[in-house]
């Protein structure tokens, strides 16, 4: 899903940036700050810690990471979730996070990494700082994810999990969308769940990729309470049809938080209920520098009902 190869800035780079004081200005951020400051003297019964799923930033981070990064912090985060370095080794994006006022809390990195190379894995986390380290999909064939996927993954997951716990670290499973194929009286989802060792393995629920496939998003908080530790906060646009199992979604049916489908309400205060205790904005419209300080703005505002 990300290309850890987008070319950057330097870290030097970064830093003569902070001396001459210079800060990227344009009609966006300077919307995105206005947005955000006004959103802030209203608080809302959303109180959790809110920050950002970095790959929401990919395009930005393509030309400047130290600019993205800048954006982010002005779009109202304090900390971030890493999916790649964009080119940065981890003392210089580190240094690059400091240098925004960002904290890292959390990474995804892919499948084969943690297989292959868990010590490599767990030294990045360490460098970064973060708790939760995870991934966004397992291997599976164009049929769809199975039965079988689902029970090699469960093996998977159990021993990713007691490698990092021996680390001091928490591994997390993201859902995507395909999980929830019909399996006896749930689903291959539940059986994902049901089967791995609550010690080991958490759960970071992505709320488009559970409400797409028909999934009711504050039913499974409720269903396995405590084992969602994280939250991507994302959805779709009204009229958008639910039932896909595909995984995927185009950038142009997804939804400012707030505009679209999901009862964010309801959700929210069930989560917080619930045990989940890291929320990210994944902000994968076509403007995200204009529409994640929205989605911010709404989230501070947000009353329960």
């Amino acid at each position: 899903m990300w290309n850890l190869r987008i070319p950057c800035l330097t870290l030097a780079g970064t830093l003569v940036l902070v001396a001459t004081g210079y800060e990227p200005r344009d009609a966006a951020a300077d919307e995105a700050r206005a947005t955000v400051a006004s959103a802030s003297r209203v608080p809302g019964d959303f109180r959790a810690p809110l920050g950002v799923q970095l790959w929401s930033y990919r395009a930005e981070a393509k030309t400047n990471v130290p600019m993205m990064l800048a954006t982010v912090r002005r779009a109202g985060f304090r900390h971030v979730e890493t999916a790649g370095l964009y080119g940065m080794s981890v003392p210089q994006f580190a240094a690059a996070l400091r240098t925004a006022d960002l904290n890292a809390t959390s990474m995804h990195v892919s499948y084969d990494a943690l297989k292959t190379h868990p010590e490599a894995v767990i030294a990045d986390a360490k460098g970064l700082g973060v708790r939760y380290v995870g991934i966004a999909w397992y291997p599976h064939d164009s049929a769809g994810f199975t039965e079988a996927n689902a029970r090699q993954a469960v093996q998977d997951f159990n021993a990713f999990g007691r490698t990092l716990r021996a680390a001091g670290l928490t591994f997390f499973y993201h859902n995507h969308g395909y999980e929830p194929v019909p399996y006896g009286d749930g689903t291959l989802l539940d059986l994902l769940i049901q089967q791995t060792d609550p010690a080991l393995v958490a759960f970071e629920m992505d709320v488009l990729w559970t409400w797409l496939p028909n999934q009711d998003p504050a039913a499974l908080l409720r269903k396995y309470p405590g084992r969602f530790k994280l939250m991507h906060i994302k959805d779709v646009k009204p009229g958008v049809p639910r039932g896909s199992l595909a995984g995927g979604l185009p950038a142009e049916q997804q939804a400012v938080i707030g505009r679209g489908q999901v009862d964010w309400p309801t959700l929210l205060r069930t989560a917080q209920r619930e045990g989940v205790a890291e929320y990210y904005v994944e902000d994968e419209t076509p403007d995200p520098v204009r529409n994640a300080p929205q989605s911010v703005a709404y989230l501070t505002t947000l009353r329960y009902r």
